[in-house]
């Protein structure tokens, strides 16, 4: 066919025929399209289906099957409770030395940090004005006695005058009124005599009371230990008021501990207690409890205790910060169940146990003490119990339960 040169869609060359696609090809694309469609319908959809028909048997299963529960048996505990807990040193007695008369100064003898004993001399006051006191005590003393003695030797002369005119009125020689006088005159001086004598007695009570005041111009120490404070200089005037020393006892030193009140009905004298402190690192030094208050701080509920340490070198000193340990008897037996199997809700504390047939019942407990993981009870357990071990918001009294496993704590 030859080309017409006026048709505008003459390209000037002819176009290849188009492709005709073979049934067999067709039918191969169809199918694979097929396959694909079905791979993706078992891939996706059934896994689903039957994932959703397993958790609905599964649901219908938990509804009527009997529920398993994990149990555990309380576990006793030792009776004994260890507590730490502070203090500070004190001496076992400490004192402010005065003086008990008045005067000056002459001497000191011993300064801070020195060991005394007791008795030892620590100074010496001059006591002048007691010194001419004790002089005027003992003039007055002779004379008291030397009235005693003319008393007495006028009451002699009397009594012989009395006697006299008792012979001489039987002889009707003087009248009655002259024996009365001499009578009278001989009991008067025999009352004189009396109240010479005690004015003597007077006068000696009084010299004793000067001589000892003029002995405590000597200041001695009360007891055993160290001074402490020296306020003292030679030549002071001092008086009644003002402290001399201070001395204070360190063997043994004591240390006073707040005890709890869970506790405090177990403290007894003798008990262990041995205390450390930090200038010596983990050495402890033997102690012992010496006496406690017998009642409890109202506002603290403690009770105030004393531990006694021996202290013969000295190395513990009176203000130190100590810790006590003590290991103390609980007054109640105590089991240990896992935190895990508490319940804590509007009925209070309690505890699921499985009982002989089977089912759940809930006990009331106390605790004593929370350590995290694992609780203390006080109350509530014999330890015989089966406690469910993880506390199940779906466990009713009454309720039937699967035990499977029983693990002793």
């Amino acid at each position: 066919m030859t080309p017409d040169p006026h048709d505008e869609s003459d390209l000037g060359f002819e176009l290849p025929k188009p492709a005709v696609l073979g049934k067999t090809r067709l039918v191969a694309i169809v199918v694979a399209m097929l396959v694909v469609l079905l791979a993706a319908f078992v891939i996706g959809y059934l896994p689903k289906r039957h994932a959703r028909e397993a958790l609905a048997a599964g649901l219908h299963d938990t509804e009527h099957a009997t529920p398993r529960v994990e149990v555990v048996a309380p576990k006793p505990l030792t009776a004994d409770h260890a507590l730490l807990l502070p203090g500070t040193i004190q001496p076992l007695e400490e004192t402010v030395i005065y003086p008990r008369a008045d005067g000056y100064c002459r001497r000191w003898l011993v300064d801070i940090g020195d060991k005394v004993k007791a008795g030892q001399l620590l100074a010496e006051i001059d006591t002048p004005e007691v010194d001419k006191q004790l002089a005027q005590a003992r003039a007055q003393l002779a004379q008291a006695k030397a009235a005693v003695a003319q008393s007495q030797a006028n009451h002699e002369l009397s009594k012989v005058n009395w006697q006299r005119y008792e012979k001489l009125a039987s002889d009707k020689l003087v009248s009655t009124s002259d024996l009365d006088t001499r009578k009278a005159q001989a009991l008067a001086d025999e009352a004189t005599v009396a109240a010479a004598q005690s004015n003597v007695a007077a006068q000696e009570a009084n010299l004793a009371r000067l001589v000892e005041l003029v002995g405590f111009g000597k200041v001695t120490a009360p007891f055993e230990g160290t001074i402490t404070e020296r306020n003292v200089d030679r030549g002071a005037l001092v008086t009644g008021a003002t402290p001399l020393f201070k001395l204070v006892a360190t063997d043994p030193v004591r240390v006073f501990i707040q005890v709890p009140q869970d506790v405090a009905t177990t403290i007894r004298p003798d008990l262990a207690a041995p205390i450390t402190v930090r200038e010596y690192g983990d050495r402890a030094f033997p102690g012992k409890v010496a006496r406690s208050a017998g009642a409890l701080d109202p506002a603290l509920r403690t009770m105030n205790t004393e531990v006694r340490v021996p202290n013969p070198k000295s190395e513990l000193l009176p203000g130190m910060y100590a810790q006590v340990a003590l290991a103390l008897p609980s007054p109640h037996q105590l089991y240990e169940v896992p935190a895990t199997a508490l319940y804590n809700d509007a009925s209070g504390l309690r505890v699921a146990v499985v009982d002989a047939g089977g089912k759940i019942a809930f006990v009331p407990v106390t605790i004593d003490r929370d350590t995290g993981a694992a609780l203390q009870l006080s109350g509530g357990l014999t330890g015989s119990e089966k406690v469910v071990k993880l506390a199940d918001a779906a466990l009713t009294t009454g309720m039937a339960v699967e035990v499977v496993a029983s693990a002793a704590r």
